[in-house]
Order: structure tokens, then C-alpha cells, then sequence
């Protein structure tokens, strides 16, 4: 059986690097494919995946219930990819953007593959509030209550993006998927 996420928290704080080290772990890949969906890049989703980790265990003590550090350290994660993409904004108004990383590194059907892509394209059009309504309820699955309690917005309007960024999603893929919804 693992340890509760409040007694690593506790560990933690008493200066228990490795429990600190187990939380990381324990949420890296659920987060980090949060990330990648948020900001479309492997590179921006790591930078922002380690800054929530750091900005987590500096703030660690602020942590007011550890036994939601899970949904704690996800709404920092939230924040952060928020401020990515306020940074790569303000970057490509200066810069000529490139076209996404090259997904042709994994050994998938190319036809699987295809898919993929379709959907990394779509979802890289949805305006980023429905995006991110879309990530956290599908590719996350969380309820609106949380969703509202991550993003400070209220659940009838993120019910509003989610259903807006759905009907973008089929509309996006329908010329894809020809047997499609």
C-alpha cells in the first residue's frame, strides 16, 4: 500500500527530500500530459511541468490541506501553463512561429499516427480557455466542480467552453473521420 499523499507532504516538510521526490513521481505523468495537450510542445510542457514541481515545494508549507495536494499542485500546474502561453504569445508577436514538433519519433501505425496529428491540429485551434475546459474534463477527466475550483472560473461557464470546444473538436474532425459522430 503507498504512502497518503498528507504523510509525504509531512515528510516533506520535515526536509524528506525523497518524499518530496515520491509526490513528483507519484503525478509526473498525468501532469505532464496535461501539459504537452495545454501548450502543444514537449519542451514548453516540461519547463512547465519542473516549474510547477519547484514553485510546489517552495510554497509546500502554504499547502493548506495535503491531502489534496494532488488537485493543489495540479491548479499550480494550471497557472503555469496559463503563463506559458502568455510568454509564447508575446514571443511569436516578435517571431516567426514554427509548425509542432516532428510526433514521427514513435513506432504507432501510420494510420493511428494520422490521427494524432488531426487531433494535436484541432485542439491547437480551440481558443486556449476552451482548450484547457476541454483538456481538464476529457483527457483528465475531471468533474466542473474541480474544473471550477482549478481555474477560479465558474462551472456554468466552463460547461459553456467545454460544450463550445466540442462541437470546434467535431467540427474540426469531421472532414477527418468521415464515419464520423
Amino acid at each position: 500500500m503507498s504512502e497518503s499523499d498528507a504523510n509525504l507532504v509531512s515528510r516533506a516538510l520535515e526536509g524528506d527530500l525523497t518524499a518530496y521526490a515520491t509526490l513528483m513521481a507519484r503525478y509526473r505523468r498525468d501532469l505532464g500530459r496535461y501539459a504537452f495537450h495545454m501548450l502543444g510542445d514537449r519542451h514548453d510542457a516540461e519547463e512547465a511541468l519542473q516549474d510547477a514541481f519547484v514553485r510546489a515545494f517552495r510554497s509546500l508549507a502554504q499547502c493548506e490541506q495535503p491531502e489534496r495536494f494532488a488537485a493543489w499542485l495540479f491548479r499550480i500546474l494550471v497557472n503555469r501553463c496559463r503563463s506559458a502561453r502568455t510568454r509564447r504569445r508575446r514571443l511569436r508577436a516578435a517571431f516567426v512561429h514554427h509548425p509542432a514538433p516532428d510526433l514521427a519519433d514513435h513506432a504507432e501505425p501510420a494510420e493511428a499516427m494520422a490521427w494524432r496529428e488531426e487531433i494535436a491540429r484541432a485542439l491547437a485551434v480551440l481558443q486556449p480557455n476552451q482548450r484547457e475546459a476541454f483538456l481538464l474534463r476529457y483527457v483528465e477527466g475531471l468533474s466542473y466542480e474541480e474544473m471550477a475550483t482549478l481555474t477560479g472560473v465558474g462551472e456554468s461557464a466552463l460547461r459553456m467552453r467545454v460544450k463550445r470546444a466540442r462541437d470546434r473538436m467535431r467540427e474540426l474532425l469531421s472532414d477527418v473521420y468521415v464515419g464520423g459522430p
